[in-house]
């Protein structure tokens, strides 16, 4: 029996069912109350997949496959190749790159030899990528050749060892890649000559061929790596992560979705810079011996066309890529391939989750749509089982994380159904904020338990039966005359409305109130704003929001901003 084993047995034998209450849906849901999680790195428990099944598909990228014998010495290659350029495992590689091949096989090579992998958006400004790599004493980074002038434009800033530079056709089948090349790849211009630390992939992978393999021999629970997120605060912060939270949470993701077996495949669209996409649409589902369907890039538009082309087992976004998939036309059986379908990374009305799974039913699909929800500082922390939604939950904690709503500030337990501050313990925890002690504290807390919490940020209730609702970031929330306005709740009943295609409601600042709701709406394309719908929306609100809640003012978009992975930016709205 593993340590980690031993230690979760005696504490559960002290825990009091009461302080747990989800546990006993368990049995009904079929999960198992603890789980034994493997003592390894990243890389060594996908490499007990690929001893397994060697020659089922790892990953698919515009129609070229590689099995999972073929995707493990690509990453032994680029391991190869990271120690050739001098990469220690006291260096942390930056991995600057939309979902590629290259970009999952440099994650994985930086693990096996001990590096950090930092991901990082590949759409960053400039500013952006200097922060990044600053932060993370990255002198090293894996990134596009079209993004090269902007690294260039920093190189005065950020000291830089040696630059990879991969192409998006890269791996892609030759017809596509010419294809590619002719329609896309020669208008990507250089205006700055590659300088002497550059080197592209395929010159990198092949002088690393002869070079002797180190593998590593770090902790599972060493920092292993580095996801940039807003943290609790809005600020930008290096969030560490071990293997081990990302192993654990590989584990408990398989426990909660049996379905999740070899040869199966699922949609990669979610990005590889953020937990949910390389956690979840990545590293899980390779561990489970499942096919990732590799999509660089995409459209709320673009998610019916590449279920159909790829005919995916299992699908994974945000809510507004479900509504657009609602909204699109399919044969009566063209869902038929889907059996799991997640949503998570934002709140999922009740009105689209009725519509989506109708829409299943109606295309061939038995399956429900799943909500989970999670944060960068804690990988997954809770999801919905098939047949247990409720209206704004976002489900039950996965095996061996507890979840505890206190009041706000403090680390006080609030009563079932009474709104607080989502905590979170578990192995799934980061491992703090990168250079950031006091962040890190006012994260990570030790409770009276003696145990160590995660403050959210978020909040949400409990239900008697341990179901967990979501409610709105504490720093998004609205407090008008001193009453608390989620704005998640009014923007669910304006998305309920059948010429709404989208909203986001904001407080803004009132002298007399202290903040007031205001709503921005897009409508449906077939719709034009005008005095009448105005009306309608004001109606329902009235029908169904408590009085202060009421938008004073609704005003209409084209469009909305929204967050690199599709949630609705209402930081942004002007």
């Amino acid at each position: 029996m593993s340590k980690l084993k031993e230690v979760k047995n005696k504490v559960k034998k002290s825990i009091d069912n009461d302080a747990m209450p989800w546990l006993k849906n368990y049995e009904n849901l079929g999960y198992r109350e603890t789980l034994d999680y493997p003592e390894c790195t990243i890389y060594e428990l996908l490499e007990k997949t690929i001893k397994e099944y060697p020659n089922y598909d790892a990953y698919e990228y515009f129609g070229k496959k590689a099995t999972f014998e073929e995707f493990n010495e690509k990453i032994k290659r680029c391991a190869q190749s990271l120690l050739k350029i001098g990469v220690t495992p006291d260096d942390t590689v930056t991995i600057l790159m939309p979902n590629t091949p290259e970009g999952i096989i440099a994650f994985y090579a930086c693990n096996m030899i001990g590096a950090v992998a930092s991901m990082v958006h590949p759409l960053s400004s400039e500013a952006e990528i200097e922060f990044c790599m600053n932060k993370a004493k990255s002198n090293y980074i894996l990134t596009l050749n079209a993004l090269y002038d902007k690294l260039h434009a920093i190189k005065d800033k950020v000291e830089i060892k040696k630059i990879i530079l991969a192409r998006v056709n890269e791996s892609m089948p030759p017809v596509i890649s010419t294809l590619f090349w002719a329609t896309k790849g020669r208008k990507i211009k250089i205006e700055n000559k590659f300088e002497d630390n550059v080197i592209m992939w395929k010159d990198f992978i092949y002088e690393g061929r002869e070079t002797s393999l180190k593998r590593s021999k770090k902790a599972d629970t060493e920092l292993a790596v580095i996801l940039f997120s807003g943290g609790t605060t809005g600020t930008s912060k290096g969030v560490m992560q071990s293997s081990r939270s990302f192993n654990v949470t590989a584990t408990q993701l398989q426990e909660i979705c049996p379905d999740a077996e070899p040869g199966k495949s699922i949609l990669s669209i979610l990005p590889i810079f953020h937990v949910f996409g390389l956690g979840v649409c990545f590293h899980t589902v390779l561990c489970a011996g499942m096919k990732a369907i590799v999509i660089p890039k995409f459209t709320p538009e673009d998610f019916p066309k590449l279920i159909k082309n790829h005919k995916p087992n299992f699908i994974a976004g945000v809510p507004t890529l479900y509504e657009a998939l609602v909204q699109s036309e399919f044969p009566e059986n063209g869902l038929a391939c889907v059996e799991i379908a997640i949503c998570g990374g934002d709140l999922l009305n009740e009105p689209l989750q009725k519509k989506v799974n109708k829409f299943f039913k109606d295309h061939g699909s038995l399956t429900e749509i799943r909500v989970g929800w999670g944060m960068t500082e804690c990988c997954v922390g809770t999801a919905t089982a098939v047949g247990n939604f409720k209206p704004g939950s976002i489900g039950v904690p996965s095996p061996d994380v507890e979840v505890k709503i206190v009041k706000p500030g403090t680390i006080d337990k609030v009563d079932f159904d009474e709104d607080g501050e989502l905590c979170v313990s578990g192995p799934i925890l980061m491992i703090g904020y990168l250079d950031e002690k006091e962040e890190t504290a006012n994260a990570l807390k030790t409770h009276n338990d003696g145990k160590v919490w995660l403050h959210t940020g978020d909040m949400a209730s409990m239900d008697k039966d341990g179901m967990i609702f979501f409610k709105s970031r504490i720093k998004r929330m609205i407090i008008s005359s001193g009453y608390n306005i989620y704005p998640s709740v009014v923007e669910s009943v304006l998305n309920s409305h059948p010429k709404v295609a989208t909203s986001i409601v904001i407080g803004e600042p009132d002298d007399y109130k202290g903040e007031i709701p205001k709503a921005f709406v897009v409508l449906k394309p077939e719709w034009k704003d005008n005095k009448a719908i105005k009306e309608e929306l004001m109606e329902l609100c009235k029908k169904n929001l408590s009085k202060y809640m009421w938008p004073t003012s609704i005003e209409f978009r084209e469009e909305l901003p929204v967050t690199k992975i599709g949630k609705a930016d209402y930081r942004n709205v002007k």
